[in-house]
């Protein structure tokens, strides 16, 4: 499968490759702040099959955590187009994606210990406090 996608005002462009990992929806409360309050779709894809194909993104890396993940955007319009855990995939925002209808749904929710009341996980979706077990 290939990817395509870029920021807002169209500085940032990347191009992911290969089989999605994961693809879901995060409750957790750093997502929240992302996405202006609502879970944050995503698809989790091969670290080797991304780059970027325009321009540059711009890291941001919480120094209070132990383990902090590292968010790119772009530095010019803002959007947050991908996550970079301590594991090796890219986590890539759906809404990022040049047709985001690609991403089909989510097949899990996680990270719902964070879930706000107005959240909806659509019945029958797995759902997690955190991570599912491997």
């Amino acid at each position: 499968m290939k990817l395509e996608g870029g920021c807002y005002c169209g500085k940032v462009r990347y191009v992911a490759e290969g089989k999605p990992i994961m693809k879901a929806q995060c409750h957790c409360r750093e997502c929240q702040y992302l996405t202006g309050g609502a879970p944050n779709m995503f698809m989790a894809m091969p670290p080797d099959g991304f780059k970027y194909t325009k321009g540059a993104a711009k890291q941001f890396s919480r120094s209070d955590l132990e383990k902090p993940v590292t968010r790119e955007f772009c530095a010019e319009c803002g959007t947050h187009l991908v996550t970079w855990p301590r594991v090796p995939i890219v986590v890539i925002k759906v809404g990022t994606l040049d047709d985001p209808s690609v991403f089909g749904g989510p097949q899990v929710a996680i990270y719902t210990v964070d879930k706000q009341p107005f959240h909806h996980v659509p019945d029958g979706l797995p759902a997690f406090e955190r991570l599912p077990q491997r």
